[in-house]
């Protein structure tokens, strides 16, 4: 019953705000927002559409659950820290609200979603080897992210307030970072999906 009780506020949540925003003619942040809640609560949806009813909440689906709110949460803190330090340090950039927010609300509910396959159906078959892997390709791709907005913001800032083309920073975030970025998405895809489809052993 409580779990019901949640799942309808949520929703009705995400309803009232999607209607004001469809006031406000935000529509980028609307679409944003309804897919959002629609990947957060795939699992009631899609048991709502099939069985009629909730499904069953036990010990293992509430820590995994709780585990990728947490991930989602922690995401957006850095991402939201970034995109400030980003917009307002960038002096060349004028930021459009409408597609930060909208592309702010999809990346959260990515991060939840993926967050709680790897933990109901990833974590479960991959061995010490795996997950190392995994986390050390996902600390590759997260460090290149942060030094592409540094050193964006950086050369942006230099050539702004200095009038001079700073090659080294520009070298990290087109090429060097980027590069980096790659190899550690791809690896902790491959990883992820090779845990996902893998059979227990």
């Amino acid at each position: 019953m409580k779990t019901k009780r949640i799942f309808l506020a949520v929703s009705i949540t995400a309803l009232i705000v999607a209607i004001i925003l469809i006031s406000l003619r935000a529509y980028y942040v609307t679409i944003a927002l309804v897919a959002g809640t629609l990947i957060i609560g795939y699992r009631e949806f899609w048991s709502l559409i099939r069985r009629k009813k909730l499904p069953p909440i036990d010990e293992r689906v509430r820590e995994n659950t709780g585990k990728a709110i947490r991930n989602g949460f922690i995401f957006s803190a850095i991402a939201s820290a970034f995109l400030m330090l980003f917009f307002s340090v960038n002096l060349t950039v004028t930021p459009d609200i409408v597609h930060v927010l909208g592309g702010l609300f999809l990346s959260v509910g990515a991060v939840y979603l993926l967050s709680y396959l790897f933990y109901d159906r990833v974590e479960p078959k991959l061995d010490k080897r795996g997950l190392k892997m995994l986390k050390i390709f996902l600390l590759v791709a997260g460090i290149s992210l942060g030094a592409f907005i540094i050193s964006a913001v950086l050369h942006n800032s230099m050539s702004a307030l200095f009038g001079i083309e700073e090659p080294v920073f520009f070298f990290i975030a087109v090429i060097i970072a980027p590069l980096a970025f790659a190899v550690g998405l791809i690896g902790s895809l491959v990883v992820f999906i090779t845990g996902l489809f893998s059979r227990v052993s």
